[in-house]
C-alpha cells in the first residue's frame, strides 16, 4: 500500500511539474523619450492593448514583457538587448521606432536566435541581402509606403515634386522608395539633419522651386513642426502636401491641428479599413484610450503581440524549438487588423496599400479617411537580394 501511494505521489509530482509551463518572456526596447517619443507611445499603446487583451499571456501561456526606455539610441538599444539576452532570457523581441536602431541589435539578436518581430523599422538591408530567419517585418518595408506615394504622384500627373528627409537609413529609404514610384526625377531632393526642428530655409528651397507637391517623410516632431511651418509660410495654397503614413498620422494629426487638413498620405492600414479585425481593434482602442484614433503605428505594433500570440499557440508553448517558432510566425495565422497577408521569402508582408486624405469626421475630428487603393498586393523590392 505504501509503494502505490508513493507511485501517486511521485506521478503527482511529475503531472504537477508538466503542467506549470515556463514564462514566456519578450524583451521591448520602448521609445519613451528620445527623437521618436511621440511615435514610441503610440508602440507602446498599441503593445498594451494587446498586452492586455490577452490578459498577459500568449498562446495561453504565462507571459513577462519587459518593456524599457533606449530613448531611441543604438547604443543604449545594443546594451538594453544584451541584458534582454544574457539576463532575462528572453525568447521575443520587438519595439524601436528607428531604423538605425533596429539595424544596431539585430546582430546580437540573430546570434542568440531571438525572433525580432519589428512594431515599425523594415530597413532595406534586412529585406535583402541582410535578411535574416529571425526578423519578421510584421509592418511594411520602408520604401513601400514611399513607393505608394511616389505612385500616386505619377497617377496624378505632378510633373514638378520636391521631395525631402531626414539623413539616416529610413529617410534614405524614403526617398529612393518615392523615386522607385514616381518613375521620374524629382524636381528636388534634399536631405535635412536627424532631429531638426527649423524648417525656413527648406521652406524657402520649396517657395523658389514652386513645385506641384511636396514630399517628406519627418517622423515625429520634425513633422509636426514641418508642416505647422509649411502652412504658416503659406505654402499650401498651391502646392499639395504628401506623405507616408505615418508622417500624417494621428499623433501627428493631434500635434499639428488645423494646419494638417487636406493631406495625402499612403499606409498599409487604415482605421477605417473594412477588415472584422480592425474594426474591434479600432473600437477597443478608442474606449481604451479616450476616444483617440489609432495610429498605423499602435496597429502594426497591435499586430505584433497577436503575432507572437498566435505563433505559440501554434507550438504549444515550446517556444524553445526555433525552427517551429519560426515556422509558425512565418504562416501569419492571425487575425490582423489588415486583414490577410503573406510573408515574402524575406519575412516581409505581401499586402495592399492605400491613399488616405485627413478629413473631420461626422464629429468634426480631423483624422484619416481612406479613398483608395494604391497597390491591391505588393512585395518590396529588395526580396529578389535575399537568399533564404
Amino acid at each position: 500500500m505504501k509503494r502505490v501511494v508513493a507511485a501517486l505521489a511521485l506521478t503527482s509530482v511529475g503531472l504537477g511539474t508538466a503542467a506549470v509551463a515556463d514564462t514566456i518572456k519578450v524583451g521591448i526596447a520602448n521609445d519613451n523619450s528620445g527623437p521618436f517619443s511621440a511615435v514610441g507611445a503610440e508602440i507602446r499603446d498599441g503593445l498594451n492593448l494587446a498586452i492586455k487583451q490577452l490578459d498577459g499571456k500568449l498562446g495561453g501561456q504565462p507571459a513577462e514583457f519587459i518593456q524599457q526606455d533606449m530613448a531611441g539610441n543604438p547604443d543604449q538599444a545594443r546594451q538594453l538587448v544584451n541584458r534582454y539576452i544574457q539576463r532575462d532570457k528572453i525568447d521575443f523581441f520587438t519595439g524601436p521606432v528607428g531604423s538605425n536602431v533596429a539595424l544596431a541589435v539585430g546582430p546580437a539578436l540573430f546570434k542568440a536566435e531571438v525572433p525580432y518581430l519589428t512594431a515599425n523599422p523594415g530597413p532595406s538591408q534586412l529585406a535583402g541581402k541582410q535578411c535574416n530567419p529571425y526578423f519578421f517585418g510584421v509592418s511594411y518595408q520602408n520604401d513601400a509606403f514611399h513607393e505608394a506615394a511616389g505612385k500616386v504622384a505619377a497617377d496624378r500627373n505632378y510633373e514638378k515634386v520636391f521631395i525631402l528627409a531626414p539623413d539616416y537609413p529610413a529617410g534614405k529609404d524614403s526617398l529612393n522608395g518615392f523615386k522607385r514610384g514616381y518613375g521620374k526625377t524629382p524636381s528636388e531632393e534634399i536631405y535635412t539633419k536627424l532631429g531638426q526642428i527649423d524648417y525656413a530655409a527648406e521652406l524657402a528651397q520649396i517657395r523658389a522651386n514652386k513645385p506641384e507637391a511636396v514630399f517628406f517623410f519627418l517622423p515625429g516632431g520634425m513633422g509636426i513642426n514641418f508642416i505647422k511651418q509649411f502652412v504658416a509660410a503659406g505654402l499650401n495654397k498651391d502646392t499639395v502636401l504628401l506623405g507616408p503614413g505615418f508622417s500624417g498620422d494621428t499623433d501627428i494629426i493631434q500635434a499639428v491641428g488645423d494646419p494638417i487638413e487636406g493631406m495625402f498620405n499612403t499606409a498599409q492600414w487604415a482605421h477605417d479599413l473594412d477588415v472584422p479585425a480592425n474594426k474591434k481593434f479600432v473600437e477597443a482602442y478608442r474606449k481604451e484610450y479616450d476616444g483617440r484614433y489609432p495610429s498605423v503605428y499602435a496597429a502594426q505594433a497591435y499586430d505584433v503581440i497577436m503575432a507572437m500570440d498566435a505563433a505559440v499557440a501554434q507550438v504549444d508553448g515550446n517556444v524553445k524549438d526555433r525552427a517551429k517558432v519560426l515556422e509558425a510566425l512565418k504562416s501569419a495565422n492571425y487575425e490582423s487588423v489588415r486583414g490577410e497577408f503573406t510573408y515574402g521569402k524575406n519575412n516581409f508582408p505581401i499586402q495592399p496599400y492605400y491613399v488616405r486624405v485627413v478629413e473631420r469626421d461626422a464629429d468634426g475630428v480631423l483624422t484619416n479617411k481612406l479613398v483608395g487603393t494604391v497597390f491591391d498586393s505588393y512585395q518590396d523590392a529588395y526580396v529578389d537580394e535575399c537568399k533564404l
